[in-house]
């Protein structure tokens, strides 16, 4: 009998979670450079964009369970930290980054840069590396959740208030489409969220490639938009290369901002790791829509940005959840992989007090190098 090679299974490093959605956004702008749309075929284009981010944000409000945000209020100071952190200390940032154009960034590539810091925090990544990581996993929950629902209301008005300030091409009419396509559709799924709930959970997996497809042909009409005006001159490899520093800067202060500030608020380590992943994220699945919806034709500039730091936040916080993991105190550790043993979990961390100290040290050192 002839031998058969074996065939080994190439696997992506541990530190690059490339999943089947980042491959289809870089499918998509590949497929908008080759073949973008345009004449008729654009408008018929536009016309479904519209029809899909108004669908996304109703089935956004269809899913988010204010209840569940709620009963997470016992947890206040940890929502208010990850939320000024989401919507105050981004924003600052970004603010002060006006003094790189336009010496370092293009006056496009910064509105991106600014709208970036306006989204709100990320729901299910920041959930799966803080779990990984022995994280409160429930405050994860709620903390994106309060996230999601106060962006939908609270991204607009900072881009009205600050992308106006900065030539974003911000206008009354922006305000107008985000009332009719974002909040309308997002406040009807959250009134029929009684009736259509378990529907929409039942079919979970249905919804969610139709998630990620409207998310895709905001990418692909964003994206033909700048070939077809010819926009992508602007972006050269050093501008780019530059770009992807500065958003590496960012990540970096933000990481270490959530790490030792939540410490010095006190806050337990179960809770300081829900405060590091939920409070440096920010979501590509809503900032997406809000970018079509907000930039118009200049949108696929405006999401550049926004598409590199995703990347760049996944690959950095895979790496991080990991080393978070590995120094995890033993209370910890046989609290999470027991599932009853939460309240055995708090006694035993309060006895090996010491033990959860070094694993402190040791994540602090840990977030430095990364």
């Amino acid at each position: 009998m002839p031998h058969r090679p074996h065939l080994r299974k190439i696997a992506l490093p541990s530190w690059l979670p490339l999943d089947s959605f980042i491959l289809g956004l870089i499918g998509t702008v590949a497929l908008a450079a080759l073949l973008p749309v345009s004449g008729r075929a654009a408008t018929v284009t536009d016309g479904a964009t519209t029809v899909a981010v108004a669908f996304l944000f109703f089935l956004y409000g269809a899913r988010l369970s204010t209840r569940e945000a709620l009963d997470g209020v016992r947890h206040w100071r940890l929502h208010l930290t990850v939320l000024v952190c989401t919507f105050v200390i981004f924003p600052a940032f970004g603010l002060a980054a006006r003094g790189l154009v336009p010496y370092v960034l293009t006056h496009p590539l910064y509105t991106g840069l600014l709208f970036l810091c306006l989204v709100p925090s990320t729901v299910q990544s920041s959930i799966a590396f803080t779990s990984i990581a022995r994280g409160n996993v429930a405050a994860a929950i709620c903390a994106g959740s309060f996230s999601s629902l106060l962006g939908v209301v609270v991204t607009p008005v900072l881009a009205a208030l600050l992308l106006g300030g900065s030539g974003g091409g911000f206008s009354a009419d922006s305000m107008v489409k985000i009332g009719l396509q974002l909040l309308a559709p997002f406040l009807a799924g959250q009134l029929l969220r009684r009736w259509i709930g378990g529907f929409i959970s039942r079919h979970r997996a249905v919804l969610r490639l139709v998630d990620r497809g409207s998310v895709l042909l905001v990418v692909y009409a964003a994206f033909s938009e700048g070939m077809t005006r010819g926009i992508w001159h602007q972006v050269t490899p050093a501008r780019l290369a530059i770009l992807l520093g500065v958003e590496a800067v960012l990540l970096t202060v933000m990481l270490t901002l959530t790490s030792y500030g939540s410490r010095k608020l006190g806050f337990v380590r179960e809770d300081r790791i829900t405060i590091v992943f939920a409070g440096s994220k920010k979501s590509l699945a809503a900032g997406l829509p809000m970018a079509s919806v907000l930039f118009g034709a200049q949108a696929s500039l405006a999401v550049l940005p926004l598409m590199l730091f995703h990347q760049m936040q996944l690959m950095v916080c895979a790496v991080l959840a990991r080393r978070y993991a590995a120094r995890a105190p033993e209370a910890a550790v046989t609290g999470a992989e027991t599932g009853a043993g939460a309240a055995r979990a708090r006694t035993d961390s309060a006895v090996s007090a010491d033990n959860a100290d070094n694993a402190d040290s040791a994540d602090d050192a840990a977030l430095t190098r990364v």
